[in-house]
């Protein structure tokens, strides 16, 4: 599945992108450098076991261990210290990386209520895109029965773009569904 939509890049997206932003070489052609996922866990300020639960659910979505995040500063109204644990996150890089991105684009946004694509204006201006999920339960792997909580989570796409054109353009190639 993976190897399916590198194949794809190496032989018919690199070619289209090199001929549509006329490229001189093959190493100016965007590519695609890691995925991060990152799930806010903000009752782990009360209990901590609430971290555990979101531990397991991103590990079984992305397939590779998180790790936790911490405070950077203390926030008195949130009640909130310095180095309190606050969330998990997971990078993903080559094979996984296109593995998530596959069943992400074909098989967990279609499962989202009243889809009809992702936003064409999620971009930074250096060519990389940032995608809100509401839940965690789009993913296959997630049996409903076991989650405690429904968390959403933020997915960061990074690419060597230089600017958003290039990016989107890469992504629509690689099978994003934006809104048309």
């Amino acid at each position: 599945m993976a190897a399916r939509m590198k194949d794809r890049y190496l032989n018919e997206i690199t070619p289209a992108l090199m001929q549509k932003f006329d490229y001189k070489t093959v190493m100016q052609v965007p590519k695609l450098e890691k995925v991060v996922i990152n799930m806010g866990v903000g009752d782990a300020v009360a209990n901590s076991k609430v971290l555990d639960s979101a531990v397991q659910d991103l590990q079984i979505i992305a397939g590779q261990k998180p790790v936790i995040t911490r405070a950077k500063k203390s926030i008195a109204g949130f009640k909130l210290r310095e180095g309190m644990p606050i969330g998990v996150k997971v990078t993903l890089r080559g094979e996984r990386m296109y593995h998530f991105l596959d069943k992400l684009f074909n098989v967990a946004l279609p499962r989202v209520r009243d889809f009809r694509g992702v936003s064409s204006k999620a971009f930074d201006g250096r060519g990389n895109y940032t995608l809100g999920l509401k839940e965690q339960l789009i993913f296959p792997e997630i049996e409903y029965d076991k989650v405690d909580k429904i968390r959403g989570m933020d997915v960061v796409i990074v690419t060597t773009a230089k600017t958003d054109e290039e990016s989107r353009e890469l992504l629509t190639q690689l099978g994003m569904p934006f809104v048309k």
